[in-house]
């Protein structure tokens, strides 16, 4: 702690573009008109982590070990908490959280909660193949009373080729091939599309009469609540 206020560590690197993502969101949404008034935050951008959505699919726990070596880290660095710009990821996230004594907050459960907060009861998840596999997001859903929809097959290989082959790629990303699938889900009675893979904020800004919710986005507002910061309104 510095100051009175918390320091936040990142566990990054999953991918780069997602981690510095959720660091620029960070000081967009914290109140700070001087360079003293923003937050100290740790990165840790450990490109080393495999990928989580292959290993889920492959039943590997491969990413936990070097996941736990970022955070014990980060906190051997002086982090107060943790996040993890990853959904995928947050599957692991029981096991980095039994390996440091400090929090790890957690982002699909923060979702949830913004989700009932605003009054959803059937939003549609919008993620990796290996987060839709894992059920990730859906006990926190289910705890409070929200319905996921999860996109047909094609959807989510389009899903995939639009995080691996574009945003993760560092191509030119189309996202209006999912546009008829968020038709369909809009049909199935989706409230609002939940962003959950950390590449699908920096391509999917504006959801015109269903809204996107940036997981990110409120990952990053909690974290400036948490490390005693002042939320930007």
């Amino acid at each position: 702690m510095i100051h009175g206020r918390k320091v936040i560590g990142i566990i990054g690197g999953m991918g780069p573009m997602a981690t510095a993502d959720l660091f620029i969101k960070i000081i967009e949404n914290t109140a700070a008109a001087t360079d003293q008034e923003h937050l100290h935050v740790l990165i840790d951008n450990n490109t080393d982590i495999p990928d989580r959505t292959a290993c889920i699919l492959a039943g590997s726990d491969a990413p936990l070990g070097p996941m736990v070596e970022s955070a014990k880290r980060l906190v051997d660095q002086g982090a107060d908490f943790l996040i993890i710009p990853c959904n995928t990821a947050h599957y692991f996230h029981g096991g980095v959280q039994a390996a440091v004594d400090v929090p790890v907050l957690n982002m699909p459960e923060i979702s949830a909660r913004y989700c009932a907060e605003r009054g959803f009861s059937c939003v549609a998840l919008l993620s990796t193949a290996g987060t839709a596999r894992a059920h990730i997001y859906e006990p926190y859903f289910k705890k409070l009373g929200i319905r996921l929809l999860h996109p047909s097959k094609v959807g989510i290989d389009n899903l995939m080729y639009l995080i691996y082959n574009e945003v993760k790629a560092g191509r030119t990303a189309h996202p209006e091939r999912l546009y008829p699938e968020l038709m369909s889900l809009e049909e199935q009675g989706a409230q609002a599309f939940l962003l959950a893979c950390t590449e699908l904020p920096l391509v999917f800004h504006d959801g015109g009469r269903v809204p996107f919710i940036d997981p990110t986005l409120l990952l990053a507002r909690a974290a400036v609540e948490a490390a005693g910061g002042k939320v930007k309104e």
